[in-house]
């Protein structure tokens, strides 16, 4: 909760909190944690974090430019620290107490996408010649991923070898057959620098002008894939698609992975140029699992957007640029420089806040113009008449926290 209040002042509280998830639903899987101990409150934490800057939440940046249009001066980066910093301390404490109050035995719905989550996949990883860790055991390999990724089998040369001693020296060239969950194995590749192998050809080289797309698909009972292997498939061959990975329900697999027969209800991680992939499924007779981001020793660009971040946070404080042209730029460049596609921007938007905020603009301006505004004030002027202006203050603050419940903050600025 700590994490993601610290983090939700340097970005948006809910970017903070999407960012956190992953390691909440980590922490709750390795420590058996019902995930309602933390998820409510991080919410919490997201919440009170982004009241610290001006671009924590969306209302700090609404009010921030209505702040201009009356006084020609917006708000700065950290002119709500002062009061934003106590609430956050407080609140701390009382989370750190009040999260005693929730259940503790709050059964998880069994889902579909919850056991598909867990699925383990066997994947086959190079060695590089000129690898960094030569003298490296298979057990000092596997201890970087906390047990949860397992050597299956070793391949060197014309020699297979099923689940290796912990012992074996790791030598540049070999093949390892690995399995775990797919963050798992993303993880150790990364970490470990380790070539993920295709025996067909990179999808990237074929088609470089097409967003290349890492999928999840399940073998239907009448796919023409049962029965065989990717190697007699010809995946790529007919279909255009490569396969990365394997998983199947109750059993461990230790064989090469092109060498795998195929049965129905076999999960395959497939990758596929964006305009192939539902083409390809289709002819295969597989069916794609819930849409989510799946990602397997791909390239990344970590400090990059890290970096875009803080410079335009930079120019804001500094009163540079206005923060709407700040953090637009900066969205544009990380899709520049390739750290996040297009589509999956546009999939970040939301978009039913985005109609609803632009529709509550022009009645606002209404509310005003018509004299609703006006005449509001005048009521709320006669009933706090003579009293100190902290009480005006909290007279207005009531008012807003009477209606945010039935309208979204932003909403409720705007009104």
């Amino acid at each position: 909760t700590a994490a993601v209040t610290l983090l939700s002042m340097a970005t948006k509280n809910v970017g903070a909190l999407a960012i956190m998830l992953p390691v909440a639903q980590q922490v709750c899987r390795k420590t058996g944690t019902s995930p309602s101990r933390l998820l409510m409150p991080m919410s919490f934490g997201a919440m009170i974090g982004g009241l610290v800057t001006l671009v924590g939440t969306a209302p700090n940046i609404i009010v921030s430019e209505v702040r201009e249009e009356l006084l020609g001066k917006p708000f700065g980066m950290y002119d709500y620290a002062p009061v934003g910093l106590v609430l956050t301390a407080i609140s701390l404490v009382f989370l750190s107490f009040a999260y005693r109050l929730l259940p503790k035995n709050r059964q998880e719905k069994a889902r579909l996408d919850g056991a598909l989550k867990a699925s383990t996949y066997l994947t086959e990883v190079a060695v590089p010649e000129d690898w960094s860790r030569n003298g490296m055991t298979l057990g000092e390999l596997t201890a970087l991923s906390e047990g949860d990724v397992v050597v299956a089998g070793l391949l060197r040369g014309r020699r297979r070898k099923s689940a290796p001693r912990p012992d074996t020296v790791i030598q540049p060239g070999d093949v390892l057959l690995i399995e775990g969950e797919q963050q798992a194995l993303d993880a150790l590749i990364l970490r470990a620098k380790l070539q993920l192998t295709r025996h067909d050809r990179p999808v990237t080289m074929e088609e470089p002008t097409e967003d290349v797309r890492a999928v999840e698909a399940v073998i239907g009972p009448e796919s023409v894939l049962v029965g065989k292997s990717a190697t007699t498939a010809q995946l790529y061959t007919d279909h255009g698609v490569n396969l990365l990975g394997v998983s199947r329900a109750g059993y461990r697999m230790n064989q090469h992975l092109k060498s795998v027969r195929l049965k129905a209800g076999d999960i395959l991680l497939l990758q596929a140029g964006e305009q192939t992939l539902p083409a390809a499924l289709s002819d295969l007779g597989c069916l794609p699992l819930a849409e989510r981001e799946v990602r397997l020793g791909g390239p990344r660009k970590l400090f990059a957007p890290v970096l875009i971040l803080a410079a335009a946070m930079t120019l804001v404080a500094l009163g540079v640029i206005p923060v709407a042209i700040a953090f637009f730029g900066a969205a544009v460049a990380v899709v520049a420089i390739g750290g996040l596609r297009m589509r999956e921007a546009y999939a970040a938007l939301d978009g039913p806040l985005l109609v609803l905020i632009a529709c509550l603009i022009p009645v606002s301006d209404a509310i005003k113009q018509t004299g609703g505004s006006a005449l509001a004030a005048h009521g709320l002027g006669l009933l706090l008449h003579n009293a100190p202006g902290i009480v005006a203050v909290g007279g207005m603050v009531l008012a807003a926290m009477i209606v945010t419940p039935f309208l979204n903050n932003a909403a409720t600025v705007l009104i």
